[in-house]
């Protein structure tokens, strides 16, 4: 770690009230997360200021400090040091526990449940793209060769077991012990059940898929918590998770599976309908309105559907439309950086436009569009128009990865040339729209200033 990410990182302690003023520290692939004891003590004016944060938002009394893919990790890590606090990818349960309806709480979780698993979903999608880049272009290796079963095996352990990382994570979101977790995410892809009938039918691994293993992690850590204060101390270890897995285990097979399987099936098969009634007004929809989910944090709780669709077809159709809102910022803000005169305005851009080409979107948000307010909305219009066009010619993937160019390597192969005439599209729409409608140059006088809620994002809320 080199000394302007320490001396970013006290800055950040400093603004925030100080080592004893931190109660938790997270991070995701952008924000650090912090919860803090008295958040009087926070100087927001002063956060807000120190270069290097792009932006912070302020979520259930979680403070989200965006700073980017990188170094939002060694600064946690540094932070970790001076706070005496460890730093994790995931918020604790008290941190979107207070003033958010029911609905965002639950989306809320279930992005903690899946931030952990993103680099290794990450990975094993390009091991997984790069593999079937080398089958088409050399199908030669596909005779003879170890190479591509190794590389096969690489990409797929992660999306093998899923489903127990799921439950151990899960677990842990609601307070309950991870391998008990784990367990309950196991019940559902264990080979060994094919073998078994219920009412006459062979039970399915896999069914029901990753609603089935939140459904059925959530409840064996219901169960844990209901025993545990009827069972002495002495005998706790041996009671209360024996019988929280046998509990579980029946009630998986006999009725969460089912439930989770008619779920997921109708999930699937709504948003294969919505996309193929829908066609280009569907698409336009989902992509304009999908940068507002990634300014909010929200958009990690749509990696369970995009499972969903992968494990019940095989492709996802939803992830090249979504992956369109990207694109359409991309475009919009190469016109800012086109028109604007302002230094300090296009060494922002010139620092996130790099990872926002390769899928990264919130640096752009927090450092560009959403401060300067039109360009975000022009943003988002040329988002439409490449989501409308994925969605007309049917685009899909073959597994998960982030969006942008990086995306290209997952997509259908025959429909790898339509991906990136979509990106394309995006990039010109949001550029048009934004050069002609969307940004003027005294937009950008704040970022002349030293106003903390200038150009370095949203005001805290």
């Amino acid at each position: 770690m080199n000394q302007a990410e320490i001396s970013l990182a006290e800055s950040i302690l400093s603004a925030v009230g100080g080592a004893e003023n931190i109660q938790s520290i997270a991070h995701c692939m952008t924000r650090l997360r912090l919860t803090l004891r008295d958040e009087s003590a926070l100087q927001s004016d002063q956060l807000q200021s120190i270069p290097g944060v792009l932006g912070v938002v302020e979520q259930a009394g979680e403070y989200q400090i965006v700073l980017g893919p990188g170094l939002v990790t060694r600064v946690a890590t540094h932070l970790s040091k001076l706070s005496g606090k460890t730093s994790t990818p995931v918020a604790e349960e008290h941190q979107v526990a207070r003033r958010h309806n029911s609905a965002k709480q639950l989306v809320r979780k279930i992005a903690n449940i899946f931030i952990p698993l993103i680099p290794a979903i990450i990975a094993g999608g390009i091991i997984m793209g790069l593999t079937n880049v080398l089958i088409h272009s050399f199908p030669s290796l596909k005779e003879g060769s170890t190479v591509i079963p190794l590389l096969q095996a690489m990409s797929k352990v992660i999306f093998a077991y899923l489903s127990v990382f799921v439950g151990i994570n899960t677990a842990k979101e609601f307070g309950g012990t991870p391998a008990l977790g784990g367990i309950a995410g196991g019940l559902f892809i264990l080979p060994d059940i094919e073998n078994i009938q219920l009412f006459g039918e062979a039970l399915v691994p896999g069914r029901g898929g990753l609603i089935g293993v939140l459904l059925a992690a959530w409840f064996i850590v219901w169960l844990e918590k209901s025993i545990r204060p009827f069972v002495p101390k002495s005998i706790d270890i041996i009671v209360t998770p024996t019988v929280a897995v046998l509990i579980t285990g029946f009630s998986t097979y006999i009725a969460l599976q089912p439930i989770s399987g008619f779920l997921s099936e109708a999930l699937t098969g709504g948003i294969q309908t919505l996309l193929n009634q829908g066609g280009l007004f569907a698409g336009a929809i989902l992509s304009g309105f999908f940068l507002p989910l990634v300014m909010l944090g929200l958009h990690q709780g749509l990696i369970p559907i995009h499972m969903e669709l992968l494990n019940a077809t095989g492709i996802d159709p939803l992830q090249p439309i979504l992956a369109m809102a990207g694109a359409g910022q991309v475009g919009a803000v190469f016109a800012v950086y086109l028109k604007t005169r302002n230094t300090t305005l296009r060494n922002v851009i010139k620092g996130a436009l790099p990872v926002g080409i390769l899928g990264i979107g919130e640096p752009l948000i927090y450092g560009v569009t959403l401060p300067l307010g039109r360009p975000f909305i022009t943003a988002c219009l040329g988002a439409a128009v490449g989501g409308a066009f994925q969605a007309v010619f049917k685009v899909a993937s073959v597994g998960i990865s982030v969006s942008g160019l990086p995306l290209t390597l997952l997509i259908k192969p025959d429909q790898i040339v339509l991906y990136l005439i979509g990106i394309v599209i995006s990039y010109a729409a949001g550029f048009f729209f934004t050069y002609f409608f969307g940004f003027k140059e005294d937009m950008s006088k704040p970022f002349s200033s030293n106003s903390p809620t200038s150009n370095k994002g949203v005001p805290l809320q």
